[in-house]
């Protein structure tokens, strides 16, 4: 392999880069899918509309309704009207809860009896009707603690000394802002390796390398080595971004979150290059790159469900794509720290390396 020839035909498609513009695509497309779903990825619910019907109006009641209202993830509203024409408020969606304290509330509270509290949830999207839900009972669980000991109950209770673990603020930005380095990472590589060799075969200049003394290995090691050096530096700036735009926290080895990147950037430029392949138009090649890698890369990548929480053949194709490897070592590194004293991680980074071997 001639490095002097390698050198010019690099030199030649940076060129090529520049002036086609499509420099503008390796460090804008990256930014703005970073940008536009850290900040539009959201799994916290907050201001739920909620329609709150206190047919007891007593101390107690109000006392519940209370703490709904000093609450950010409710928007309440207190009103007395009948449950039918209340639930119309969520079938119209006007309202995303419906509370409905019963008129023997107190009473029944105070002579130690039993007593139901009505709830209604908006559950057309499953994951936010489970979310709010989850709310509602920890806000009521609240006030029926105190309620408890105003009441002066004596009875033993367990109190819950609740730590949360690397996430302490239970932020968005922090459990989405990793995951979506991992797809960036996945996708841009593969759509630029794959358009600069159908390029090459839509424009029928390809035939200029056929003819030329160029190896088959020095022609796509010119064609790749433009593209992973300049997404290379993409793994600083998404660093930076994650960092400090987003400031999610980094509590790893840099080192091993820059060695990872570059493996897992090689697989990226490998499957754009397989994609190549069968594909003879820009068009095709796009197309069939997004198919192939953001699919994949938002359903098993676990930023949005967790790989442990899949059953059944899910849970084994997420292990086919490289992309399930890679965001577990991002998120132990912004958000673990373990790092190689993983032994999960360790054997993530051989699975990536044997990746990148068999498709390179």
């Amino acid at each position: 392999m001639k490095l002097g020839v390698i050198k010019a035909y690099v030199l030649k498609e940076l060129t090529e880069i520049v002036r086609s513009r499509l420099i503008i695509m390796v460090y804008l497309l990256p930014t703005m899918v970073l940008v536009l779903f850290g900040y539009g990825i959201r799994m916290e619910v907050t201001g739920a509309r909620t329609l709150i019907i206190d047919n007891d109006q007593s101390h107690y009641s109000q006392l519940l309704v209370s703490k709904f209202e000093h609450s950010k993830y409710f928007d309440s509203t207190i009103e007395k009207r009948g449950e039918a024409k209340a639930l119309d408020e969520i079938h119209k969606a006007k309202s995303d809860i419906l509370i409905i304290i019963p008129e023997s509330f107190e009473k029944r509270l105070l002579h130690g009896q039993s007593t139901q509290i009505g709830v209604f949830v908006d559950a057309a999207f499953p994951m936010r009707g489970s979310t709010m839900e989850s709310y509602v009972k920890g806000v009521v669980l609240d006030a029926a603690s105190q309620m408890f000991e105003r009441l002066g109950g004596n009875a033993p209770t367990i109190s819950i000394n609740q730590r949360t673990l690397f996430n302490q603020a239970m932020r968005d930005e922090d459990a989405i802002v990793p995951g979506l380095i991992g797809l960036v990472l996945l996708i841009a590589p593969a759509i630029l390796a794959a358009l600069l060799i159908v390029k090459e075969k839509e424009r029928g200049t390809i035939f200029n390398f056929y003819a030329s003394p160029l190896s088959k290995g020095e022609f796509i090691a010119a064609k790749l080595i433009p593209v992973f050096l300049l997404h290379s530096i993409n793994i600083f700036i998404l660093f930076l971004w994650a960092t400090y735009l987003f400031e999610v926290p980094f509590r790893g080895s840099f080192l091993l979150y820059w060695l990872t990147s570059e493996l897992y950037l090689m697989i990226s430029l490998s499957i754009g290059m397989l994609i190549s392949i069968v594909t003879s138009t820009q068009i095709v090649a796009v197309v069939l790159t997004v198919i192939v890698t953001i699919i994949p890369g938002f359903l098993y990548s676990g930023i949005l469900m967790p790989i442990s929480s899949m059953i059944g053949v899910s849970r084994y194709e997420a292990h086919i794509f490289p992309v399930m490897y890679y965001n577990h070592i991002l998120y132990d590194v912004f958000l673990v720290g373990e790092g190689l004293a993983s032994s999960k991680t360790v054997m993530y980074i051989v699975i990536l390396a044997f990746l990148c071997f068999f498709l390179c």
